[in-house]
């Protein structure tokens, strides 16, 4: 059986991506906040909704860069 080795580059290459989905979900947190005119507290008191978003925004280009993969091996 062979096994799957993650090395670091790989590693740090999924964390900047998500950090990067994590900065565009706080983003639109606080687009949210403006245009409502929620109080600034709410920017952490909805942390976990931002992670969910976080989430979802990683997993919705993790499948385009799956396709892309693939799209890539069949060239």
């Amino acid at each position: 059986m062979k096994d799957i080795v993650i090395t670091g580059k790989d590693w740090k290459r999924e964390l900047f991506v998500f950090l990067g989905c994590l900065a565009v979900a706080v983003l639109v947190n606080a687009g949210a906040i403006i245009a409502y005119t929620r109080p600034w507290y709410e920017l952490f008191t909805q942390v976990g909704f931002t992670l969910s978003i976080a989430l979802g925004l990683y997993l919705f280009i993790g499948l385009f860069r799956f396709i892309a993969l693939i799209i890539k091996k069949l060239r």
